[in-house]
């Protein structure tokens, strides 16, 4: 779980874009600029605010408008992070009408989801405040948009869970079921994996807690359990693995949460739950 905020890689970030354009314009493109503005018209457009939020995915858009063809710049009016009012212009767009009116819907629909996104968990993530917990995301995400989404997390203040299930150990309630106990896959896993990777294990109960913590579990996800009971958990644990509350953690359980002690807070309602940041783009002629 980390507390940085890399860019995400071009690759990615072209590749969701192009898929993006690809599935709006078709064969065809945009019949309805191209039937009814000259190819040579020209028009200067900016992205505003109407209401506020954080900004998170200008790399998108800027892509957006760069992959469509030749012949648009765009100038950033702020960075993803930023915490926009109503009315704050975002991007500035110059150039042929045409590509700019194709580019539009593309640019906006990764502009608003990601903003919603940051704006979400930065209302989360303020709840933790005056606490050691940091909120963190889940694999919960929008198939091929994962790394985009996870960055507009930290753009909100949040952390990263594991990215995939390739980077990280984390024994859920089925591989417990399969393997036949908490200590038993924490034996599995630590054998596996050797002594520089990390095994965080998921637990119910305050019994399996304590089973947890003989096995040796580096960090330990205390799921659905209630404020009291995580605030036992904290005491019993005394720092001996990390600790991670998750399951059904709404905005208003983030602070009761956080005061029992825990490190980690995840949720999956701030990637599937957020509502796009209402961003619009307003067109002149140029």
């Amino acid at each position: 779980m980390d507390a940085y905020r890399p860019a995400v890689p071009r690759q990615i970030i072209e590749r969701a874009v192009t898929a993006a354009l690809d599935e709006d314009l078709g064969q065809a493109g945009d019949i309805t600029s191209q039937a009814t503005i000259s190819p040579d018209a020209l028009a200067v457009a900016r992205v505003n605010a109407r209401t506020p939020g954080v900004i998170c995915g200008l790399d998108c858009a800027v892509s957006a408008f760069s992959l469509i063809g030749p012949g648009l710049e765009t100038e950033l009016l702020v960075a993803d992070g930023a915490i926009v009012e109503a009315g704050d212009a975002i991007l500035e767009i110059r150039g042929n009408a045409r590509s700019l009116l194709a580019a539009e819907r593309t640019a906006l629909n990764f502009l608003t989801h990601l903003s919603g996104i940051a704006t979400l968990t930065r209302s989360f993530a303020m709840q933790t405040v005056g606490t050691a917990a940091h909120i963190c995301c889940t694999r919960k995400t929008t198939p091929g948009l994962r790394a985009l989404e996870k960055y507009a997390v930290r753009c909100g203040g949040g952390h990263n869970h594991r990215f995939g299930l390739s980077d990280a150990i984390l024994i859920k309630d089925n591989h417990i079921a399969v393997a036949g106990g908490v200590a038993d896959a924490i034996a599995a896993a630590k054998a596996f994996a050797g002594h520089l990777v990390a095994i965080e294990v998921e637990v119910d109960t305050l019994g399996q807690l304590e089973e947890a913590l003989s096995a040796g579990a580096n960090a330990i996800l205390l799921d659905n359990m209630d404020e009291e009971t995580l605030a036992r958990a904290v005491a019993v644990t005394a720092g001996r693995a990390k600790l991670e509350a998750s399951g059904n953690v709404t905005l208003e359980r983030v602070a009761p949460i956080a005061r029992t002690g825990v490190d980690y807070i995840s949720t999956s309602r701030i990637t599937t739950a957020a509502t796009p940041l209402d961003l619009g783009l307003d067109i002149s002629i140029g």
